[in-house]
This record gives structure tokens, sequence and C-alpha cells, in this order.
């Protein structure tokens, strides 16, 4: 059985890290550090962590005036807060001046759970991918979560990196490498392409095994990197494989599935499939139970692949 590591603990463990390495490292939080995780560097480093309390717009504020300064921010809160709350500030303060501010945001999608609608971020990919300037990362494991904040930490400008609450399972091995912007292919197929973001690839991964007993040949591919969205590979999986789904713990408007649709419509017109949120709000409940009656399970994938097929 497979470890099971939530992102967001990823992402604790390796700003402590990089904390060790860069006195000019600066973690921020906004009144959240026992869920985000940025308490491990605040009791490592107390001096350069700053709980800007239940007021996310100021903490960003403070975000971009620290990277003006030569500072390397990390800024976290819950995705919701972090998107909704502060897109203004996010815009006009941190990527339209290219603050070197890293906006780590944990509690995505309907994998909150229990914590119901209003902290469900299923719109923060649209949101954010749709900011000029504003780099957009949303990791499937603990060993990708790891690698691509590290390679944000060590590019200068503004990120946005969707983190997860929930445990997910380690699907790289650690010596696995990842690069902004470049999909990672998974499995190679030749009929389907099935194309996820975040924790939904582990489904995706199931989905496909299941084809494969149907003798459907499926590719797949985590689209870690949102923005910039790896266009090579989704044209390439367009032109080898009869059609496309995409799975996201997201809307199926404004992300994953419309990134990839933009770039089917311009460069290399083929079938699609969005496997997401239906423009609707979630609901308090298991994760499982979420995923079941809002239609982001293995059998959703697989059904939406026959659709392709068809």
């Amino acid at each position: 059985m497979a470890e099971m590591i939530a992102t967001r603990e990823s992402f604790s463990k390796v700003l402590v890290e990089l904390g060790a390495e860069d006195p000019n490292i600066i973690a921020m939080n906004a009144d959240l550090s026992a869920s985000t995780k940025t308490d491990a560097f605040e009791k490592r480093f107390p001096e350069r962590f700053i709980n800007a309390g239940i007021a996310e717009c100021n903490m960003l504020g403070m975000a971009a005036g620290l990277a003006h300064c030569g500072k390397t921010v990390f800024a976290s809160s819950f995705c919701m807060f972090a998107s909704g709350r502060a897109f203004e500030i996010i815009r006009n303060s941190i990527a339209h001046t290219h603050a070197n501010v890293k906006i780590c945001a944990s509690h995505a999608g309907l994998a909150v759970g229990e914590d119901g609608a209003t902290h469900q971020s299923v719109e923060d990919l649209a949101i954010m991918r749709d900011i000029p300037g504003l780099k957009v990362l949303s990791p499937a494991d603990d060993v990708s979560a790891r690698k691509l904040i590290r390679a944000a930490a060590a590019e200068d400008g503004p990120f946005y990196i969707r983190l997860g609450r929930a445990a997910a399972p380690v699907v790289y091995p650690q010596d696995a490498e990842f690069e902004i912007g470049r999909a990672v292919t998974v499995k190679e197929g030749s009929c389907v392409t099935l194309i996820s973001t975040g924790c939904m690839l582990e489904t995706v991964i199931k989905a496909a095994e299941e084809l494969a007993a149907e003798g459907v040949s499926a590719r797949v591919l985590d689209m870690h990197s949102i923005k910039p969205i790896d266009e090579e590979a989704i044209v390439k999986a367009a032109l080898e494989t009869k059609g496309i789904v995409t799975v996201e713990d997201h809307s199926v408007i404004g992300g994953l599935g419309s990134a990839v649709a933009e770039v089917l419509c311009e460069k290399a017109p083929a079938r699609l499939r969005r496997v997401g949120i239906k423009d609707c709000f979630g609901e308090s409940g298991k994760p499982a139970q979420l995923y079941e009656k809002y239609g982001l399970t293995v059998k959703d994938v697989v059904a939406a692949a026959r659709e392709i097929l068809a």
C-alpha cells in the first residue's frame, strides 16, 4: 500500500528545509498555521515568521512589501481565502509588481470534506490562472509537492501553489524529476489520454487500470503546472490518441479542463470530456461521499473515456 501524506505536510517539511538553507526566506500565515502546517517553520525560525491574523489582504500586502525588500516570502492560508478574499492584492501588489511571493494555499476542493461549501475552494485555479504573470502549480503527491515548491523558491516571481488537506498516496519515486510548465507522463497509452491535476492522479491511474482490463490503452498525464501549461504534451496527446479526459477537484469552468480546451481549440481540435464539479457548490461530507455525488470517481473517469471512444 502506498504511503499517504498530505501535500500541506510536504509544504511544511520543505519550507523548514528552505528556511535553513536561505536566511532571506520569510513565512507568513493568516492565523491558520496549525492547519496549513507553517507552525513547524514558526517553531524553528520564530524571528522570520509573521502571523498576520485573520487578515489575508494585509498578509499578502505585507508579503509584497517584504519581497520588494529582497526577501523570498511564503504566504499561506486556505485556498478559499487566499484566492478569494485577497484577489485584488495578489493582482495589483504581487503579480503586477512581479513580487517574489509564493502563495502556498491549502485545503483545496471537495477534499476539504466536512468543512463544507464555504471552505471548499472549487474556483481558485480559474481565478489565479487569469492573473497576468502569476504561475499556478497543483502538485499530486508528497514528492511532486516538495520538488515543485523548491523549483518555485528558486525562481524569482510570484506563484500560486495549490495544496491538499487530506493525505494522498505517494505516487512518485523520490528521484522523480519535475519541471514547471512540463507535464509528467505517468503512463503511456495510445487510445485515450487522461489528464489530471492535484489529488486526482490516483483516481486517474486507477481508471487507466480499469480501462486496460477492457483492452483500452490509456495515456496518463499529470498536469501539475496549470500555468504555464504544457501545450506540447496536450497537442501530442490530441494527435496520438482519440481524445482527452481532464480530471480535477475543481470546477470544470476555468480550471484544468478549460485550460486544455483552450489549447485544443487553437492548436489541435480533438474530442474532450471534462470530469470535475459542474457549476455548483459542494457541501459537508466525507471526501469519498462528495466525490461520488459530484462525479469525481474512477467510474466517472472510465465513463468519460468510453464516451470519447464511442
